[in-house]
């Protein structure tokens, strides 16, 4: 059994098919022959492999010639696991419940349950980077992803590009032939690259997967996001008046991906790296689900902060020697918030909270779809709860993260007012009006 939630390490011996899985190979001659590199029924020890040599007779005639397909080749084990990739964006170690968190994670839970947990992950702390990292196996710098491709330069190791001498892992085990595909966020293309035209070798399709539905940036809207399959820019396929939610719909056509793969090709193993844009800013989700957490949160966050410390002492996830630091002064307390901004606070957490809940169970929709295909026995299911930390971009909490992006000063009245004024009051947090994000 493959144990999801296991980082195992495993290498082409473990893929590769042995003789007993191959099919016999007949030479021009009609001789059989072993299994080899030479006729094609091995993988060689560099990829791409080479053409399969041909099996037919070329006589002097037609008529003395012979038509022979050479045998397909299978450089796969027959059991060779299907692999699922989750990583979330931007949530924090210290808000799922699986580790202690107040934040309901029934998908995450689910996975840990059945499989190896670890409480250390190397991330860079920022986009670009970790996902280049996790791809290519390589130190971010070495892929040109010292920095976020938006924040792309002329210095080695930060190009913003993942040069053609570091192959993702969708490209290797594709050359050993997977199908592999890509839902969500991609921020591994350079800024320069986004035209019609491309280039696109720095596209999911370039790198190495034969299907990509989901955005290149490094975030979107929820609602209405700037869609991409494979190359093509498109529209998201209904409104969100009509119910639409990006990290819905990747989940969708990642279940849809794999019920064409059993469907079409079911002796091929497929590598899924399914990767939303949640809980990265905006937090987009419907009011149902951060009314879950109504309440939850009005103690305050040196509160929420104890008590995620305590259970995570308990639990095991950090050490019984852990202490916790304390809060830096330049930090600011629950007690100095003003209780005229306590409502809006809160229901940034609470919309946060939510969030992450109808993210972690998206993911269990590809779950159940691997239990329903009878899947799950002989799938490598690897949950990175998050590429990065808790986000700060939301600063002292934000109606639009944008203003800080681009450093316009406003204040936390003035946000309240036009979220008052111009989008009916709380209530917005979390639509499509607003792109808001908590207090960091």
């Amino acid at each position: 059994m493959v144990r999801p939630f296991a980082a195992l390490a495993f290498g082409a011996a473990n893929l590769v098919a042995s003789g007993a899985d191959v099919a016999v190979s007949v030479g021009p001659r009609g001789e059989v022959e072993p299994p080899s590199v030479s006729n094609g029924q091995l993988p060689p020890p560099n990829l791409p492999m080479p053409d399969l040599p041909s099996h037919s007779v070329v006589g002097p005639t037609l008529k003395t010639s012979v038509n022979r397909w050479p045998p397909k080749r299978r450089p796969l084990r027959a059991d060779a696991p299907n692999i699922l990739l989750i990583m979330n964006d931007d949530s924090g170690f210290g808000h799922s419940d699986t580790f202690g968190g107040p934040v309901h994670t029934p998908s995450l839970s689910r996975v840990v349950a059945n499989g190896i947990a670890y409480n250390r992950f190397h991330t860079t702390a920022i986009c670009s980077p970790t996902r280049a990292a996790l791809l290519t196996g390589r130190n971010s710098h070495f892929v040109g992803a010292g920095q976020i491709t938006e924040a792309a330069s002329g210095f080695p190791g930060y190009t913003g590009k993942i040069p053609k001498s570091a192959a993702t892992v969708a490209k290797v085990l594709s050359g050993y032939g997977y199908d592999t595909a890509a839902f969500g966020k991609w921020h591994n293309t350079p800024v320069n690259h986004l035209f019609r035209t491309g280039p696109f070798d720095n596209y999911p399709t370039g790198l190495g997967f034969s299907y990509f539905y989901g955005f290149l940036a490094g975030e979107t809207s929820q609602y209405e996001p700037r869609l991409y399959e494979n190359t093509n820019p498109i529209e998201p396929p209904y409104t969100p008046e009509e119910g639409y939610h990006l990290t819905e719909d990747i989940a969708a056509q990642a279940v849809k991906f794999i019920r064409n793969n059993r469907a079409l090709t079911p002796d091929r193993p497929f590598f899924i790296y399914f990767a939303p844009g949640a809980t990265h800013g905006p937090h987009h989700v419907n009011a149902k689900w951060a009314d879950k957490y109504k309440g939850k949160f009005d103690a305050g966050w040196e509160q929420l902060r104890n008590e995620t410390y305590t259970r995570q002492r308990a639990m095991g996830w950090i050490p019984e020697t852990a202490e916790l630091t304390p809060i830096d002064p330049t930090m600011t307390k629950w007690e100095d918030i003003p209780e005229r901004h306590r409502a809006f606070q809160l229901r940034l957490m609470e919309v946060y909270a939510g969030f992450l809940e109808h993210t972690d169970t998206q993911h269990g929709k590809i779950l159940d779809e691997l239990d329903r295909q009878n899947l799950t026995e002989n799938t490598l299911i690897i949950y990175v709860y998050a590429d990065n930390g808790a986000s700060a971009e939301g600063l002292q909490g934000t109606i639009t993260e944008t203003l800080n992006e681009n450093m316009i000063p406003s204040t936390i009245d003035q946000q309240i007012e036009v979220l008052t004024r111009d989008f009916g009051g709380l209530s917005a947090l979390g639509s499509k009006a607003v792109d808001n994000m908590y207090h960091s």
